[in-house]
């Protein structure tokens, strides 16, 4: 009997080896809304199938919500409220913490480093999906990455609210009273979504803060758009760009049209027209370049970017697939190709699922086909502009449904209970303006690299691009 009884577990030891090396294994690579929308519906698949196994790496281990990113460094939402963990949002499927060395498609694994020492780890998979995202692309200007910061993750967002009240502080010492100028100017790079969104909370924010410095009065604060379109917002129609253009420039914002930023030195921001402006801070969120690892692939691509069929799979090299910003997903319907935006990425990251599965067990695989509902920006101090299924919404109605639609995209209940209460708490009381400072001889950029509280860990990383968009 005892032999019996040997025998019986090592035939189910056998058995656990034989279906773990016979599992079909699946990698996403990335965890913006692309990746993590992908995660999510191979959780609900791994139900019904023991055979699969799933790994989401990342470099963090929780999903961010970055359409609000701006309302954190405005200091209308606390850092913890738009932030996911991994390990309570997915049950089923893996969570690999790391940083992507490398992609060998020919010997379908994925290096992998992590640990305090970085050691490196191999990731065979079957079926592969990049979802890496995009970086911030600063087009090689002289001082601008060094100079400037950017609104790209949650440690970005830390950094600009600190380096806000930083300036505040500064200025409204007595040694500072004849350097204030370049100390409450403020520069925002980019007319889109992004840099106008930023703009508007950052207005809001450091105008609220002020009443409490004595030795400062409003008119001393300067803030600058600078766009190389001829209106802000040019992803809208033209009557939504003009009327947030009217509304920003009623708030005190300076626009600058048809002029880029150059180069910065010694603390002087130049433009492509000709002019100087002398500030302390350059918040970058002019463009957006491709994932370094997406140049190394030897696949085909348009604009840096992974060329992918109508499925989201990849010409010539089966169970290879994109989505969000790394892709270049052609519209049969419009022409084209889709925009990279949060909307387009989850929906992608969904049908990609889809497609994995139908090619791993069977099944009709479907092709991406999408209208975009519409788009919509918050512009501060409760307006915002929206354009919906053609219908255009401004004022108090659209800075309602920009809350409204994002609030409801929130993954998790718990965190949407949280943005909505801090949401209240902001109609009541005003801001907090304390400052986590950063050490010092540290650069502006090195702040975004600073820790979350409780179970989050925030790194530097290029997820999903700070979009706002319907969907």
């Amino acid at each position: 009997m005892d032999c019996a009884g040997g025998n019986e577990t090592h035939t189910d030891e056998s058995r656990d080896y034989l279906m773990a090396t016979k599992a079909k294994r699946v990698l996403i690579l990335g965890g913006g809304f692309g990746g993590i929308y992908a995660a999510l519906k191979l959780e609900k698949l791994l139900r019904r199938h023991d055979d699969l196994e799933v790994t989401l790496v990342t470099r963090d281990n929780y999903f961010l919500f970055t359409p609000m990113l701006p309302e954190v460094a405005a200091g209308e939402l606390e850092q913890n409220t738009i932030v996911n963990p991994l390990r309570k949002l997915l049950r089923r499927v893996k969570s690999f913490v790391g940083t992507i060395e490398a992609i060998d498609l020919n010997a379908r694994h994925v290096i992998v480093s992590h640990g305090l020492d970085g050691h490196i780890h191999e990731l065979p998979y079957d079926q592969l999906i990049v979802a890496l995202g995009a970086r911030t692309n600063f087009f090689d200007l002289p001082g601008v990455e060094a100079s400037c910061l950017t609104l790209k993750t949650l440690g970005d967002a830390i950094a600009v609210r600190n380096q806000l009240i930083t300036d505040l502080e500064e200025a409204n010492s007595e040694c500072a009273a004849g350097e204030r100028q370049p100390l409450l100017t403020f520069i925002v790079a980019g007319g889109g979504f992004a840099g106008v969104e930023t703009l508007g909370g950052i207005n809001d924010f450091v105008r609220e803060a002020i009443r409490f410095y004595p030795n400062l009065h409003p008119d001393y604060l300067r803030f600058v758009l600078v766009t190389p379109d001829e209106l802000i917002l040019p992803e809208l129609n033209r009557k939504l760009g003009i009327y947030a253009q009217r509304k920003l420039t009623m708030r005190g914002v300076e626009i600058i049209t048809g002029a880029k930023v150059s180069a910065i030195s010694g603390g002087i921001v130049k433009l492509t027209s000709g002019e100087k402006i002398q500030a302390n801070t350059l918040i970058w969120s002019a463009g957006s370049a491709p994932n370094p690892l997406i140049a190394k692939l030897s696949v085909p691509k348009c604009n840096g970017r992974i060329v992918v069929d109508a499925y989201l799979g990849v010409e010539g090299w089966p169970g290879l697939w994109a989505v969000g910003d790394c892709a270049s997903v052609r519209s049969s319907r419009a022409g084209g190709f889709y925009p990279p935006t949060a909307q387009h990425a989850m929906r992608e990251g969904k049908l990609v699922a889809c497609n994995v599965a139908a090619t791993l067990y069977g099944g009709q695989k479907k092709p991406f086909r999408y209208r975009t509902l519409g788009q919509v920006a918050a512009i501060g101090r409760r307006t915002g502009v929206a354009s919906i299924l053609g219908v255009n919404f401004s004022g108090f109605v659209a800075w309602w449904l920009w809350r409204t639609i994002y609030l409801c995209k929130l993954p998790r209940l718990e965190k949407k209970v949280r943005i909505a209460l801090d949401w209240t708490l902001d109609l009541c009381f005003a801001k907090d303006f304390a400052c986590v400072t950063t050490p010092p001889g540290e650069s502006k950029r090195a702040a975004s690299m600073v820790r979350v509280p409780d179970e989050l860990v925030s790194r530097d990383e290029s997820a999903s691009n700070s979009i706002s968009a319907v969907s």
